[in-house]
């Protein structure tokens, strides 16, 4: 069963990326893997909207597995991720920080991408528990936000079906698969009744 298959204590943060396409990119990675939820954070004036909407087509369905927790302040997002996962690991450029392969994302993990031109703010960097990057060896200096989640996911996704993560129930007990597998199955009986695919601020 897919639900059985769900780590629910893997998440992503997207912090202030602008282009839905790439916000829709990052549902179907974070689906891919088994993620129940994203996180996204907009503190810049211009991105703060009441709703975000994503199409069919950029996020290829994957919006109805995984929730959207949508913040507009910093504070109050952290509050929610320091609630629910051990460390917020963000992805950063610069000396000092961590190669992603040296970290252990078999343990409960957020891991946080900036916005596609000035990476991380300034606001959100001192609330990190550490940094990490992906190597790289080409002439342009970082990856697409999309694709660097994507990566970082799959090495996630690495470390976890190698400890057998995807093999049994991870860290849910019987009523918490009864009660998911009941979101699903609503979702689902949902979307054949031409549900929405829109969320609404917290």
């Amino acid at each position: 069963m897919v639900v059985n298959r769900r780590q629910p204590d893997l998440t992503v943060i997207l912090e202030n990326v602008t282009d839905v396409h790439n916000i829709g990119a990052v549902l179907r990675s974070a689906d891919s893997v088994g993620i129940c939820e994203i996180y996204i954070l907009n503190t810049d004036a211009h991105l703060q909207t009441d709703k975000i909407s994503i199409g069919k087509r950029t996020s290829m369905g994957s919006r109805k597995w995984v929730d959207v927790n949508y913040f507009t302040d910093a504070t109050a997002c952290f509050e929610k991720l320091r609630g629910k996962y051990s460390k917020v690991l963000g992805a950063m450029l610069g000396e000092g920080v961590s190669d992603f392969h040296h970290l252990d994302l078999t343990e409960s993990v957020a891991l946080f991408f900036g916005n596609e031109h000035r990476g991380i703010s300034s606001v959100a960097e001192p609330m990190l528990d550490g940094k990490f990057l992906i190597p790289q060896v080409g002439m342009a200096e970082s990856l697409n936000v999309s694709v660097a989640c994507a990566v970082t996911l799959y090495e996630a996704f690495r470390q976890r079906k190698e400890k057998g993560f995807y093999d049994e129930p991870f860290r849910m007990d019987e009523a918490e698969r009864a009660a998911l597998f009941d979101v699903y199955y609503e979702r689902h009986k949902a979307r054949e009744r031409g549900s929405m695919l829109a969320w609404k601020q917290n």
